[in-house]
């Protein structure tokens, strides 16, 4: 039976193990730059908007410059980042029932075509939309209802998977339903605390899901 005819995935901490070469390369210009070095929490915390928009309120007249050193060592330090083992088959399980795959992500355009270029995925999604793709970012559910008028689907027959409480939200808003999963998420606890329509603590787990949703 099939329960849903479109998905949208996160990508940080939901189809990639990316959070550690995200922190690294803030951390980089902020030592670099500004001389401060921000923990992961503080790093967590600017979260929301795209890199470039951090970025700029982090450097002014040095943007420019900072935004170019922060990409380079994104791509020169890629090795930090992987897909989470068993990521590429459910993709590959969904295209082969020619259903929609969309990426929502707060990441900014050239991040996020980066690590899925490297990783090897981006072939797999029929729509990529970012953190500047959207007039209003995550919690925002603007990027969800892109996906749903594009490929004109019921919300209730859409399915977002990813890893923090922002992508409850997006769903909430949106009307579809919400798998969270746990397995890297930096914010677990809340994620656990606010409450999602599935919940998968592993790779395997939302593979058997998905297998017996499409």
């Amino acid at each position: 039976m099939q329960i849903f005819e479109g998905i949208i995935f996160d990508i940080d901490g939901t189809l990639t193990s990316t959070n550690e070469l995200i922190f690294e390369s803030f951390r980089y210009v902020a030592e670099k730059y500004f001389h401060k070095s921000p923990s992961d929490e503080e790093i967590i915390s600017l979260f929301g908007p795209p890199e470039d928009v951090i970025l700029r309120n982090w450097s002014g007249d040095m943007y420019d410059t900072v935004r170019k050193d922060y990409y380079d060592f994104y791509i020169k330090n890629h090795h930090m980042a992987a897909l989470y083992p068993g990521i590429k088959d459910i993709l590959e399980s969904i295209k082969e029932k020619n259903i929609p795959l969309s990426i929502f992500t707060g990441k900014g355009r050239t991040a996020a075509l980066i690590t899925l270029s490297k990783l090897g995925i981006e072939k797999y999604f029929d729509l990529i939309v970012t953190g500047e793709d959207v007039k209003e970012h995550k919690p925002s559910a603007e990027g969800i209802i892109l996906f749903i008028k594009k490929f004109n689907l019921p919300s209730e027959k859409v399915l977002m998977i990813g890893d923090s409480v922002s992508d409850i939200k997006a769903s909430r808003e949106a009307g579809i339903k919400i798998a969270s999963v746990v397995w890297d998420s930096y914010s677990k606890e809340k994620v656990l605390d606010y409450g999602s329509d599935y919940l998968f603590y592993t790779v395997e787990e939302l593979s058997r899901f998905i297998s017996d949703s499409i």
